[in-house]
């Protein structure tokens, strides 16, 4: 499916009242969520997830002040980072990629990624450290961000995903033994920046418990590597606990953009 493709094409001035409302209501409970944590963490990143929508909201959003977009899939990410590149209100825009990449999209990604929040195994790092230094050969690309993506079933203890990393079948991501071998092959990848840590709260378990973790996992990191303190966490559904554990880049999709657009 092209990045446009089942779009839904509501009035323009219609749909910017509608994605400056929500966006306004995320911030809200963003605001609200902060101010009882900690000041010292910071304020946190937002990251727009635009998967499944059009272009035009992304123009859109970014005249609202939107700078960091997620998406999950190489091929809609790439037709939509270069179609909105020409505009210059895009001009500043970080792309996000927040979904299982396989070692053959590393290539396709180097191109237009400031982030990969989905490094979960060796081949991985692997593939896009050889991209990443390929492409700054022929540009001035920056070093890729990259974030540990972790498995917080609680029910996961030996790994038996790709490479031995995560698990069969699962949603992604390694163990949380697996985050500082991960994170050392990160910081000798040439072309790599170790970020931090990412998680998504297991399905039908409790969010606050399994982000506890994921931020316990995060100081084992950033005791190793100070620089590595981002925590990515929180969608949608569970952004109050996220940040209570100490997120420090959401990811929120649906309360911004509304449900995806029916197929045509």
């Amino acid at each position: 499916m092209s990045p446009n493709e089942g779009a839904r094409e509501p009035d323009g001035d219609t749909r910017l009242i509608e994605l400056s409302a929500n966006l306004a209501a995320v911030r809200q409970r963003i605001a609200d969520a902060v101010r009882l944590r900690p000041a010292a963490w910071g304020e946190p990143k937002l990251i727009v997830v635009t998967k499944f929508h059009p272009a035009a909201d992304v123009l859109l959003l970014a005249g609202l002040g939107v700078r960091d977009l997620g998406e999950n899939r190489d091929q809609e990410a790439a037709g939509k980072s270069a179609n909105v590149a020409q505009h210059r209100e895009c001009a500043s825009l970080r792309w996000h990629f927040i979904g299982q990449l396989q070692t053959n999209k590393a290539k396709s990604v180097a191109g237009y990624a400031h982030a990969v929040h989905s490094v979960d195994r060796p081949g991985l790092i692997r593939a896009l450290s050889a991209a990443i230094t390929a492409e700054q050969q022929r540009s001035n690309r920056a070093d890729l961000l990259c974030f540990i993506q972790l498995n917080l079933d609680p029910a996961l203890s030996t790994p038996a995903g790709v490479e031995g990393y995560g698990a069969a079948g699962s949603r992604g991501g390694a163990l949380p033994a697996q985050a500082l071998e991960l994170a050392e092959l990160i910081e000798a990848a040439p072309g790599l920046r170790l970020a931090g840590v990412m998680a998504v709260a297991p399905l039908g378990g409790d969010a606050g418990e399994a982000f506890a973790r994921l931020q316990q996992t995060s100081a084992a990191v950033v005791d190793r590597f100070p620089h590595a303190t981002a925590i990515s966490a929180g969608m949608s559904q569970d952004l109050e606990p996220a940040l209570a554990a100490g997120a420090t880049h959401l990811r929120v999709g649906s309360d911004v953009l509304g449900p995806r657009p029916a197929l045509r």
